[in-house]
């Protein structure tokens, strides 16, 4: 039996155009060999399984080629050419960094540089994963790199490259590998079916693909697996389940469900959905992947981002045309908090389930929400009223007047002719008659601002200047309960003046910045005393250091030793109790 080669070893490129998604790069190294204006060292970054040690095999073998074609690729037929592709080219290194990241290794690497190459014009030295040389290799590294022999190319490789110094990069060409898109993945992934006689349906490539995450290696390893799994052939369902992906006929019938908010045949979906293995952060994720494609597909010129399997695409245009885009932004939301607090739910179960009846309900909270006519109590509209008066005749004496109503939808039966009675029958109506109107209902937000404008100007009612006495003795108040509770705060508070500027603003002067920082720290609290002991809710003030003042302080407290011992023994009695007891003799 044949040794098996994986997909990703057997079908490695061996010439630039072989090399999916990478045209930028191919075209450009082509061009520089065709055009002999090759640098000495390379740099080659980008993500993994995107073919950055691949080109860098293609391109030590095209340049030893002993008869490279007109665009600047290798014949692979010569001696050089099948050497490499063999791999016993004498003139090709590659060393792995991840491994061999010593300074020793770099130094056994620039001896070998040293020699000429031998049937060749030139040595490769491709550095893979060089992110993980320590610093004191990359320095060993550098006066080489900089100035290596003209048959030596250095070409470097690594996923990582912003843990690449600064040293490094300034000596390299730097090549940007990046992502393989779906469709050149697909594309590839077919080429190697029909070579290999594998029956693929083009949705299970297209998942493939997807799961790949524009690695090309990932792919092939997968297609390898599933074609294992399923004998030889693979199917849509099949790779699905292999994968472990959800299909996407579920969201779809999620969806259906939220629409019609029937939340026990949502959650008789998730069941089966849990019954086949599935987390319920794999199916929240899933979700929200999946209401973030819809949202896509609510604009034409955003169709493009929709990266999904063919079969699903003209479904999730018909599904995006009836569903508001306030509903889907408001799933989005929903799903996003769920996913963050997933882990911390103690019963997943449960919290996935609430998760579905916030879901089902969606459309009925919005709705509420927006003051939707068929949920909210009817509006009456206002209208002019016709109503009657009268004037003051003598005694037995009948009149009649009409008047109009203002607003032509008023019933006619509200515009009966009134015939007058006597009027010390009619005393009554010779007030002014009061125009009853509706008042209208405040919403929550008109309610609270309602409050706010009551409670401001009752608070401006209540507002006093602020006074030399009152403010000294609120300071004076909060002072004391820093002291009882014995903050360090309170001999600045204690040492600083205070000086009002006017009715509402005054400055509190400090000797020093030390002092200026405990008052700044107790800022919030001491606002909240002061305005409620003050009766102003505007005030303000402002902490200044004044360094004539610090200078007075420290010359008057500048105390000799006797000075300072006899203040600590009026403070704490006890000391000098405790130096009599121990007999104790101070050296002033």
């Amino acid at each position: 039996m044949d040794r098996f080669i994986v997909s990703a070893r057997k079908y490695r490129p061996q010439l630039f155009d072989s090399v999916v998604g990478q045209e930028h790069i191919t075209t450009t190294l082509k061009n520089a060999i065709r055009n002999q204006q090759l640098a000495h060292a390379f740099l080659f970054c980008g993500p993994r399984g995107v073919g950055k040690t691949t080109c860098a095999r293609i391109l030590a073998k095209t340049i030893n080629c002993e008869k490279p074609t007109k665009e600047g690729e290798a014949c692979d037929q010569c001696t050089s050419c099948v050497s490499f592709r063999e791999g016993g080219s004498i003139n090709y290194f590659e060393l792995d960094a991840a491994s061999n990241n010593s300074v020793d290794d770099i130094r056994t690497l620039t001896e070998q540089v040293r020699f000429a190459p031998q049937g060749g014009r030139y040595k490769v030295y491709v550095i893979d994963e060089v992110h993980m040389l320590s610093t004191a290799a990359f320095n060993a590294f550098l006066k080489t790199l900089e100035e290596p022999p003209p048959y030596a190319i250095f070409i470097l490789a690594t996923t990582e490259k912003h843990k690449i110094l600064p040293t490094i990069l300034s000596r390299c060409q730097i090549f940007d590998f990046k992502r393989i898109t779906t469709a050149d993945t697909v594309a590839h992934l077919e080429a190697i079916c029909k070579k290999e006689k594998i029956k693929a349906d083009k949705p299970a490539l297209q998942v493939i693909a997807q799961k790949s995450e524009g690695c090309m290696r990932d792919a092939l390893s997968l297609l390898d697996k599933i074609v294992s799994f399923t004998n030889g052939s693979v199917e849509y369902t099949q790779t699905l389940e292999h994968l472990n992906i959800l299909d996407e006929d579920y969201f779809f019938r999620f969806i259906q469900c939220m629409q019609s908010q029937d939340l026990a045949a949502a959650l008789l979906l998730y069941d089966q959905i849990n019954s086949k293995g599935f987390d319920g952060d794999i199916f929240l994720n899933g979700l929200a992947e999946f209401t973030r494609n819809l949202l896509v597909c609510q604009d034409a010129k955003a169709v493009i981002l929709l990266d999904v399997v063919e079969s699903f695409k003209d479904k999730y245009k018909e599904t995006a045309k009836v569903i508001p885009t306030a509903s889907l932004v408001s799933l989005l939301s929903i799903l996003n908090e769920a996913e963050l607090n997933y882990k911390a739910a103690r019963n997943k179960r449960l919290f996935v389930e609430l998760v579905l009846i916030k879901i089902c309900y969606l459309e009925q909270a919005l709705r509420i929400t927006n003051g939707d006519a068929g949920l909210s109590k009817k509006k009456i509209t206002e209208v002019g009223i016709g109503f009657r008066v009268s004037s003051i005749r003598p005694y037995g004496q009948t009149s009649t007047k009409y008047i109009a109503p203002t607003e032509p939808s008023v019933s006619p039966v509200s515009a009966k002719l009134i015939i007058e009675t006597p009027i010390e029958k009619h005393i009554p109506s010779l007030k002014e008659p009061v125009e009853t109107k509706q008042t209208p209902k405040l919403s929550a937000l008109s309610k609270i601002r309602e409050q706010f404008k009551q409670t401001n100007g009752n608070d401006s009612v209540q507002e006093k200047a602020l006074g030399e006495s009152s403010l000294q003795e609120a300071w004076k108040q909060y002072t004391l309960q820093l002291k009882e509770s014995k903050n360090p705060a309170a001999q600045p508070f204690d040492s600083a003046s205070l000086r009002i500027i006017d009715s509402c603003t005054f400055e509190v002067v400090t000797a020093n910045n030390i002092e200026q920082r405990f008052i700044e720290q107790e800022r919030n609290k001491l606002y909240a005393f002061l305005q409620e002991r003050l009766f102003n809710k505007s005030l303000q003030f402002s902490v200044v250091t004044d360094e004539q003042k610090g200078i007075a302080l420290s010359t008057e407290e500048i105390l000799s030793s006797k000075e300072r011992y006899q203040e600590m023994v009026k403070r704490y009695p006890l000391i000098q109790e405790l130096k009599e007891r121990l007999k104790l003799d101070l050296d002033y």
